[in-house]
């Protein structure tokens, strides 16, 4: 997506299904684009070119979070559920556990003496961020980002051959001190899954200075707010008032909200936006539109819809 040909205000929405009533009367009348970027990591590319599945998450999360990654690499080692079946372990969650910092902490207690021995102290940034500071010239092999594994077999994604033997090793080693942990027991006596993994990815140092096309983002995503942090962009909590006056150049980040929140709970403010100014619709399926004031008097498009 890169450079925008008009000043508009950007809007990333969940996958074309977000396209069912009422925003599809506002598709039907306004202008298809080429379609953009499909996906979370690829739609972060979008925004911020150069930026693509292999980008070091961890550093940038952590600079935002604690603002000491400028001289180390990092590696993300966030909470994570995972549950075995007829063919093999799947991740079935990474972070957004509904963890409470007590309870990350307690879970993190155990693992601190293993990743010490391993020379990479486990720092906890957030309940649901982990970080585990590396050792210099410590060589990474390839992890797959938590979007990238997620409902799928873990033996697909975790790094392959003697290079990620030693982080096969250490994986299993944090998997039964986390399914022993009692913690986990009481979790789900109470409904909630277990926290009985750890997922490793993002590795690497800061990246050097970002471009963006964007003036800000509106977002919840830590991820988003870190990149338009080290770009140096405004960036603001998503909230009724922000997402109200956003204006051109800002993005507003909806896209990792159910569709039906959306309509219920977003529209009325989304509609009014839409109605003042261009805005340009991505979908994270990839497919993108832009919609100007203007285009909410071609009736003619709207009927039989």
């Amino acid at each position: 997506m890169g450079a925008m040909p008009e000043p508009s205000l950007q809007l990333w929405l969940p996958g074309q299904a977000a396209a069912a009533h009422p925003l599809r009367k506002r598709l039907a009348r306004a202008d298809r684009l080429a379609d953009g970027a499909a996906g979370y990591l690829a739609g972060l590319g979008g925004y911020f070119p150069g930026i693509d599945a292999a980008l070091p998450a961890a550093a940038l999360t952590r600079q935002l979070l604690a603002g000491d990654a400028q001289d180390g690499a990092w590696l993300s080692a966030d909470p994570a559920w995972v549950q075995p079946d007829i063919n093999g372990v799947r991740l079935l969650a990474c972070g957004r556990l509904g963890l409470a910092m007590d309870e990350a902490l307690a879970l993190a207690e155990p693992l601190r003496e293993v990743f010490d021995e391993a020379g990479m102290p486990l720092e906890i940034s957030t309940p649901d961020r982990w970080h585990l500071r590396l050792p210099p010239d410590l060589p990474l092999p390839g992890f797959a980002a938590p979007e990238q594994a997620l409902g799928e077999d873990l033996s697909q994604h975790l790094p392959p051959g003697a290079e990620g033997r030693r982080w096969r090793i250490l994986l299993n080693e944090i998997q039964v001190l986390l399914h022993q942990h009692p913690l986990n027991a009481a979790r789900r006596a109470r409904g909630q899954p277990p926290v009985n993994s750890l997922w490793l990815w993002g590795g690497g140092r800061l990246p050097g200075p970002l471009r963006s096309g964007l003036r800000g983002v509106i977002s919840d995503d830590l991820l988003l707010a870190a990149l338009a942090g080290h770009a140096r962009l405004a960036a603001q909590p998503r909230t009724a008032g922000t997402v109200a006056a956003a204006a051109a150049g800002w993005l507003i980040d909806l896209q990792d909200l159910p569709v039906g929140e959306i309509e219920s709970s977003w529209w009325p403010i989304l509609e009014s936006v839409i109605d003042r100014q261009s805005v340009e619709l991505h979908f994270a399926s990839g497919e993108r539109w832009r919609h100007k004031p203007r285009h909410r008097w071609r009736l003619w498009r709207g009927a039989g819809r």
